[in-house]
């Protein structure tokens, strides 16, 4: 396998950057946020706002040219210069140590002293026997905590609120192109079926982001899972990326210009949105993500109108379950049911792109499309607003909204859900120690696609950069992470409680003979049926003669075997 050249440097893996050192990027944002705003930057500007936020100019400085070459919040992370931005220069222990005490000592409704605190990381220094660091290192990283976390924490949300939070709103307004983007989900009212016997398999959540000013669709995504992080954050990607390539593997030619690096993301308060990894990834890249504030159901109107606009079209569709049960009276859904799940994908992607971008919104008065082009090239009463410049590297951005585990690097490669990796990449890593603690051994962030698990991303320290490492076996299957959890639940039941790789995808090959026999099945049966309904019904042309002997294919045919559901969502969409 061709592992990619590297390119420019990359920032450090988001998960392994620490809550401290993200508070002081986020408190440093904070303080070059206004200079950022500002169409022109003077040096009075500058000096007026470095007096504000208490640095010197030069400070302030620096860090507007560290984000500006990146665009990305890493790199305001404090610098170490013994290995690398945003890397802390103490050990892991005392940086364990020292994170722990500020967070459950110090950022705490008791409000201790600087003092105090110090104290308390002393005496888990000499209990942990390792040395204490200076002081003045704990004033700093307290010091980089932003204002709003820190008094919220020690004196409570109200007091935060009351001095931090603006008095007109809790996020932009949604006056040009991408200022402002809703997403929710909700579930679809139709049923899929399976893409080999097409036999209903479940009725799918839709994950969707709409551009509030435009009222157009940014994105969405469309999987049987129930909400989680992943929806959000491969609904994201897709908002933000171009989607020229993904449409050409849809077969579809009609442009979905709509989308880009937003300002701002607004969503529901539901867990999968107040992840770590998904508010990390939004700040990363520069968005506010805020959610919507509880009892105010008006704050998310743009996006439910928008899933009630799309479950209106998706009701034409067979097998549709309509809005409730009431509406779908006596229609038979799972007999009707007819498109899998990523044929519903293209049609929901045909709907938006020639249906609905084209129509008058009333609302705007415009079509959605319309609206989008005029707030971003303008028009004789307005200027445009343009659109932000996209990240280097698209595909880092897609993998830093995608979960991940921590690996150690063996021999053999990277052993995950008993299934083993290996490319040469990984080799000046086997057995390598934890900076510090030299018998502790080293974690690696590994982030995989649960839809294609035959290849997962290494995140190499050094180079900063992500590599893909596939199979260990290169001639085993691919399959989804939801193929291999239904393996291992066959191979449990069958009394198999030591499951290695090789029963893994021994076990994966007997459900696809066991699918295609099942095919080959209903296929008999179906054939059988037909002749037996056509005999029925044709008239006979002769008045006399024998009669046929009666069919009894169908009496010798087993039941049909239902394949596992998700079995589909592994298949490589985009």
């Amino acid at each position: 396998m061709t592992i990619a050249e590297p390119g420019i440097a990359s920032p450090p893996d988001l998960s392994k950057i620490s809550d401290t050192d993200w508070q002081i990027a986020d408190a440093r944002y904070a303080a070059i946020r206004p200079l950022l705003e500002t169409e022109r930057c003077t040096a009075t500007e500058v000096a007026r706002q470095a007096q504000q936020v208490g640095v010197h100019m030069v400070t302030l400085y620096r860090w507007l040219n560290r984000f500006k070459a990146s665009g990305q919040r890493s790199a305001l992370l404090p610098d170490n210069p013994n290995g690398g931005r945003g890397q802390s220069r103490l050990s892991d222990a005392v940086e364990t140590l020292l994170s722990a005490s500020i967070e459950d000592h110090y950022l705490t409704a008791q409000k201790p002293s600087v003092a105090a605190t110090y104290q308390e990381l002393r005496r888990r220094c000499r209990q942990a026997d390792v040395k204490a660091p200076h002081v003045n290192t704990l004033r700093a990283r307290i010091a980089g905590i932003a204002g709003p976390v820190r008094l919220g924490r020690r004196e409570g949300a109200r007091a935060a609120h009351d001095r931090y939070d603006p008095v007109t709103g809790s996020f932009p307004n949604a006056d040009w192109p991408l200022a402002v983007i809703q997403i929710d989900h909700t579930p679809a009212d139709v049923l899929v079926v399976d893409d080999r016997q097409r036999l209903p398999i479940g009725r799918p959540t839709l994950t969707v982001a709409i551009d509030v000013f435009s009222r157009g669709v940014a994105g969405f995504y469309l999987a049987l899972d129930p909400p989680c992080a992943l929806s959000v954050g491969l609904c994201l990607a897709r908002a933000i990326l171009p989607k020229e390539t993904w449409l050409a593997r849809q077969g579809i030619d009609t442009p979905w210009p709509i989308g880009g690096l937003m300002d701002c993301v607004h969503a529901d308060n539901a867990l999968e949105f107040r992840g770590a990894m998904v508010q990390r990834a939004c700040a990363e890249y520069g968005i506010d993500l805020h959610w919507r504030p509880v009892g105010r159901p008006q704050f998310g109107g743009h996006i439910e109108r928008l899933c009630g606009t799309l479950n209106q079209a998706i009701h034409t569709l067979p097998g549709t379950t309509f809005a409730n049960p009431a509406a779908r009276g006596d229609y038979p859904s799972e007999q009707k049911a007819a498109m899998t799940l990523d044929e519903l994908e293209r049609w929901l992607a045909v709907y938006i792109t020639q249906v609905y971008h084209q129509k008058l919104h009333h609302g705007i008065g415009l079509s959605p499309l319309k609206k989008y082009e005029q707030g971003l090239l303008g028009n004789p009463e307005r200027l445009g607003g343009g659109r932000r410049p996209l990240p280097a590297d698209p595909e880092r951005l897609r993998l830093d909204f995608l979960p991940y585990v921590e690996r150690t690097v063996q021999p053999y490669g990277l052993r995950i859900d008993e299934i083993y990796y290996y490319h040469d990449v990984l080799k000046p890593w086997i057995h390598a120690a934890r900076p510090g603690a030299a018998r502790a051994p080293r974690t690696f962030v590994v982030r995989r696609d649960p839809r294609d698990i035959s290849t997962v991303f290494f995140f190499d320290p050094e180079l900063n950069q992500y590599f893909p490492i596939p199979y260990r076996w290169l001639a085993a299957p691919s399959m989804s992470l939801w193929e291999l959890r239904e393996v291992r639940r066959r191979l449990k039941a069958e009394g198999r409680h030591s499951i290695d790789e090789n029963a893994l995808f021994a076990g994966y090959e007997r459900l696809r003979q066991i699918e295609a026999q099942a095919i080959d099945t209903t296929q008999n049966r179906r054939r059988a049926q037909r002749r037996d309904h056509h005999r029925q019904r044709e008239p006979l042309q002769i008045a006399a003669g024998p009669t046929p002997p009666p069919d009894t294919e169908a009496k010798n045919l087993t039941d049909t075997i239902t394949p596992f559901a998700d079995r589909q969502v592994g298949r490589q969409r985009e």
